[in-house]
């Protein structure tokens, strides 16, 4: 059994691979493997992930039947991971040499389900490390001690996979699968399972992981139907967290990010397709009516004015159009 297994997806970023495979060249060991999945790439990637897979320490390639997204590309190289720990990168972003043993030694150390750790935001030339919003460093924790509160950043808000280390037992619980299918968001209902579901955690800095920010091919630049996603992501936060123990505490905090999520995206619907720009329109405000409206006014009374103006709207229109008939 490998120490490690790493899993990495890739579709049509033959630009920025090179960068992550030489980090993951500078990361080897020989009890490291590193899951390579091309999600029917259809520029250069394929060819890149051929040589890594003969040269590259570790590697092993695993190539998807069909183009179907980040969530599925990353479930392929759990399926196949036989490590005894478990980590994440993406494609188009790299790591700082030495990172992998140094998260491995942090976890081994605390003995916790998973650890945390801060990352740099890279956008152009800048560069900016961004941290867990969680205080505590390298204390072992309750991962549910970490959701709360509901009006503050929370590392239920810190969603990125790539920003940690697992431990192969929350595997084997089943708590490392993302949704089949979600294109965008799909760490969303990951993070919150994490969280409420294991049983320990812990934050513990090291900031070796570089995301790029701004790259024309990522989703978080290409305002197509595929971003609605994260309303199907959401309402799964939402039904997970409406069959908790603690529901009655963790729904506020669940349906102020909800909301808080679709007020990000009504701030850059001027650069959605027209299509889809109304599409977001009509599935924002049913969202809006399948939350707990008990919790939603609450919520709505909490949030600043801008925010709260623009999803009260949302919500108005929808109970207008309900009343006349028309469908949402």
């Amino acid at each position: 059994m490998p120490k490690l297994s790493v899993v990495v997806p890739f579709y049509n970023v033959q630009t920025y691979a090179p960068d992550a495979l030489k980090s993951l060249e500078l990361n080897a060991r020989e009890d490291f493997e590193f899951l390579l999945v091309d999600d029917c790439s259809t520029d250069g990637t394929p060819e890149l992930l051929e040589r890594a897979a003969r040269e590259l320490p570790g590697a092993v390639l695993l190539r998807q039947g069909r183009n179907g997204g980040l969530a599925t590309a990353r479930n392929t190289g759990l399926d196949a991971a036989r490590g005894e720990y478990l980590a994440f990168l993406d494609g188009d972003d790299w790591l700082a040499p030495g990172h992998l043993a140094r998260m491995l030694a942090a976890i081994e150390a605390l003995g916790c389900d998973f650890i945390r750790t801060d990352h740099v935001r890279c956008t152009g030339r800048t560069r900016s490390v961004q941290r867990v919003p969680y205080g505590p460093q390298s204390v072992v924790a309750d991962p549910r001690s970490a959701i709360l509160p509901a009006d503050r950043a929370t590392s239920v808000d810190y969603p990125y996979a790539w920003a940690g280390m697992y431990h192969r037992r929350l595997l084997d619980r089943g708590l490392l699968h993302f949704t089949d299918g979600l294109r965008t968001a799909e760490d969303r209902p990951w993070i919150w399972r994490l969280h409420r579901e294991a049983e320990s955690f812990a934050a513990v800095g090291l900031p070796g992981v570089f995301y790029r920010r701004g790259v024309s091919t990522s989703l978080t630049q290409i305002k197509d139907e595929r971003q609605l996603d994260f309303i199907r992501a959401f309402d799964q936060v939402l039904a997970d967290v409406g069959t908790d123990r603690e529901s009655d505490l963790l729904l506020p905090k669940s349906v102020r990010t909800y909301c808080a999520i679709i007020a990000h995206h009504f701030g850059s619907i001027e650069r959605y397709e027209p299509a889809a720009a109304r599409k977001l329109r009509l599935m924002s405000a049913a969202a809006l009516g399948r939350m707990p409206q008990d919790v939603l006014d609450r919520v709505l009374d909490a949030m600043d004015v801008e925010r709260a103006t623009v999803l009260r709207r949302l919500r108005g229109g929808r109970r207008t159009a309900t009343r006349s008939g028309a469908t949402v």
